[in-house]
Formats: C-alpha cells, structure tokens, sequence
C-alpha cells in the first residue's frame, strides 16, 4: 500500500520548505507554493543554483503573511504579506517562459537584496497570470506558479532510501524539494505512475523530474558537494540528464493529508 507521509510547500521559490500534515489544490498546485519570487536586475528568476545563500532563508505561515528568517543571523527576520503591497507588475521570466508579476513593496526588495547581499526584487504572482505547462505534456492547458515547469512533484521514500544506501553521508528528502512524498513500494515506483488516486482527486505522471546542482546543496549550510548528482548519474542518467521524482498535473479540487491511500 502506498501511502501520503510528506507534504511541503515552498511559497518563496528556492527558498526553504514548509511541512505541512494537509495541502489543498488550487488551480496551480498546493496554496501558497511557489506564488512568490526573487528576480534580479533584468527580472529573471534567482534560485540557489547562482545564490546558495537562500538556503538559509526559512519560511513559515503565519496568520498575517509569510514569515522568512535568515537562520545565518540572529533574530532576522521579515514578514512578507499575503497580498503585495504596490500595484506595479512587470514581466518576469521562469526559464523560457515569461509572466506577469507583481511587485511586493520596496521594504521586500531592500530586506532580501541585504541578506543576499545582492541586488534583487521579491514578486507576487497573482490570480489572473495564467502561466501554462509544457503544451507538449499538458492534458488540459494546466497551469503552475513560479515552478520550474509542473504544479507538483512526487518521490517515494523508497527512493531516498535506494539512493543513501549507496551514500557514505545519507541525505534529507529536502534536497529534492518535492511536494508530495509517498511510503510504500520499491524505489523509483514513482516513474511509473501514469495515473492515480488520493481520495477524488486523479493525478497524472507527466514526466520524470531532471535534476540540477541545487541538489547538492545542504539546506542546512549552505554548503554544496558533489552528491547526489554523482552517484546518481550511475544509475538514473539518460541522454545527458539525471532523473529523481516524477512531474505530476491533476484533475479535482480537495485537500491531502499525510496518511491518505494513494490507489
């Protein structure tokens, strides 16, 4: 039996995750993941591949917004609130794509830029920004937030374990940033997983999740290595990319819980 163990969010992209014990959809993927963004000068996104130092930029939920703090200081910390500030927008690109966003208030902009120690801007992607999925694995013109490119992204736990056991120094489930993690099964089951269940929702496999070097980076420190990536590209390589995780889009509205069935 296959069974919900792990959900996490991550509102700010590629800053730190938040573990909840229930998620609900929304038209984009769970609440709150990934609707907001640091974007630098000529407004493309900034994630820890170019800044390892957002990694210790913590986020939790709080009534009044999100509460980021930079556990590399003492008692830094800054609430971002739940609706931006300004009713600027501007174009901002993910990859290859481009959107609009809204900008969140000049204090954001000043706070992040001082712990990154960079020059940078905190945006907002707001409900009529419609930024769609890959039309090439899309079923139904599907859309998702400030992700690299799907709303979800499931791992099996089996697969973490298949991976440390080949580890000298095993690794949290962090480093793969997944939205839903699953107990149950053999390792890379979720490669197979075209199409399921949790509760009245259906969730379709899309395509596997190629990896990048924010994986060998310790969310804790900060500090990036070589694993996983090089023990990886031994057994989960294929034309030039290493694979771990499956890209999931969906049908139905509801919220998961850790410990639903997944059929």
């Amino acid at each position: 039996m296959l069974t919900v163990s792990g959900l996490y969010i991550y509102p700010v992209k590629s800053l730190g995750g938040i573990a909840l014990p229930a998620a609900s959809l929304t038209d984009r993927g769970f609440e709150y993941d990934r609707r907001w963004m640091l974007i630098d000068e000529n407004n493309r996104f900034i994630s820890q591949r170019e800044v390892a130092a957002m990694a210790f930029l913590k986020v939790s939920l709080q009534e009044g917004g999100l509460l980021v703090q930079n556990t590399n200081k003492a008692d830094c910390f800054y609430l971002v609130p739940f609706q931006p500030l300004t009713t600027e927008t501007m174009m901002v690109s993910v990859w290859s794509d481009n959107c609009l966003a809204q900008c969140v208030s000049a204090e954001a902009d000043a706070w992040f830029s001082e712990q990154l120690d960079i020059s940078c801007r905190l945006v907002y992607m707001p409900d009529n920004t419609l930024r769609e999925v890959d039309e090439l694995y899309a079923h139904n013109k599907e859309i998702t937030s400030f992700s690299d490119g799907y709303p979800l992204l499931i791992i099996g736990q089996a697969s973490l374990d298949d991976l440390n056991s080949r580890l000298s120094s095993p690794l949290l489930m962090d480093r793969f940033r997944p939205n839903i993690v699953f107990t149950g099964g053999l390792p890379f089951q979720e490669d197979d997983m075209k199409q399921f269940s949790i509760g009245e929702i259906q969730f379709f496999g899309v395509k596997p999740c190629a990896r990048c070097t924010i994986t060998t980076i310790d969310q804790q420190t900060g500090v990036k290595g070589k694993e996983p990536l090089k023990t990886l590209s031994t057994y989960r390589a294929k034309n030039n990319r290493i694979y771990f995780g499956q890209n999931l889009l969906y049908q139905g509205a509801g919220t998961i819980r850790i410990g639903d069935v997944i059929n």
